[in-house]
């Protein structure tokens, strides 16, 4: 079996730590920085193990198997890009992760879920495609999320992204032109 081409993003710790990722080159599609994930998973080590996981507009898959790679219980990646789907199921292949991996259009899958279905949900839908507000609307009215559950969110810095009522911020950060933060529920 040949190296994997196309574009590549490397699993930073875990029981994957150094494992590439690859993924299709497609408008939209961009992982998260290496940098900014380091700093999330700082910020979520305490609550990763035996997390339930959602990784909505999954794109490379980087957030969901850098979260089982550090002890995550179980990561849900989904996605609506026939490319991206393809590469998540050879990326769990290669890394041997029971990951599921649902072809869905984010908001679709949010709409079947039931109440406290995951304690961490990842939200990097592509830039200014309006699908960060309509998911988050989804996941609270829905309540998806575990009560001490948490929802990563990342934005373009120039958007100036605010959280929507029921939410706040638990820890922000900014690394170039992305806006990144952790949100718990209110009450």
């Amino acid at each position: 079996m040949g190296r994997p081409k196309g574009p590549r993003v490397r699993l930073i710790a875990g029981r994957w730590r150094g494992r590439l990722l690859t993924f299709p080159a497609e408008p939209g599609l961009r992982p998260t920085p290496d940098r900014v994930r380091e700093t999330l998973f700082n910020w979520l080590n305490p609550w990763l193990a035996g997390a339930r996981c959602l990784d909505l507009f999954a794109g490379s898959g980087a957030l969901g198997f850098e979260a089982l790679s550090r002890g995550a219980a179980a990561a849900t990646l989904v996605d609506s890009n026939p490319l991206a789907i393809a590469a998540l199921r050879e990326n769990r292949e290669r890394l041997g992760a029971e990951a599921i991996i649902t072809a869905s259009d984010g908001l679709d899958y949010l709409a079947g879920l039931g109440p406290a279905a995951f304690d961490l949900v990842f939200l990097d839908p592509p830039y200014a495609s309006g699908l960060l507000t309509r998911a988050l609307t989804v996941i609270l009215a829905r309540r998806i999320l575990t009560a001490a559950g948490l929802v990563y969110i990342e934005s373009a810095a120039a958007d100036g992204f605010e959280l929507p009522a029921g939410l706040r911020w638990h820890r922000r950060g900014r690394a170039g032109l992305a806006a990144f933060g952790l949100a718990a529920l209110t009450s």
